[in-house]
């Protein structure tokens, strides 16, 4: 799986397939792995924003986020920064995802309302299953399976 740590809305060479996740979701998750992996008690906004290259007032705004759905406690002032609310192997990537986006819309008609006269809409049954199949996957996949992409240089 490839994950990109520089926030940007570029794709890679080659182009990133028909997923797209929204810089606010992409800079949560990466920016949780980055306090998972780190071995200080507390990590400062300051360092995701560097380790991540992203804008320090727009994962402020993450950060914030993630706090008001308890996925991380954070510490104001000087000493501050901000650790996870439990273990990282116990918050899910859809759980990250919903905190930013609002719960996954597991609709199958890509037009939002059926327009099909058909009773069984190939695509909507092919895209149905693929969101559901989606969803239950971001739900597998835990914050300390991305731990290791950060831990080589402590996530500094």
């Amino acid at each position: 799986m490839y994950y990109n740590t520089e926030m940007t809305n570029k794709t890679r060479s080659g182009g990133s397939g028909p997923i797209r996740i929204s810089e606010a979701a992409n800079l949560a998750i990466h920016a949780l792995a980055v306090i998972a992996a780190s071995p200080d008690p507390l990590t400062r906004t300051r360092e995701i924003a560097a380790r991540l290259k992203a804008s320090l007032a727009h994962l402020a705004k993450v950060m914030a986020t993630l706090e008001r759905a308890g996925l991380v406690y954070g510490a104001r002032g000087p000493a501050g920064g901000y650790r996870l609310a439990r273990p990282a192997s116990r918050i899910s990537l859809k759980e990250v995802y919903e905190a930013v986006e609002g719960p996954i819309a597991v609709r199958s008609c890509l037009f939002g309302k059926p327009v099909c006269k058909a009773n069984g809409c190939v695509l909507s049954d092919y895209f149905g299953r693929l969101n559901r199949d989606l969803s239950r996957r971001l739900a597998k996949v835990k914050v300390s399976d991305l731990v290791g992409a950060f831990e080589d240089d402590n996530g500094k």
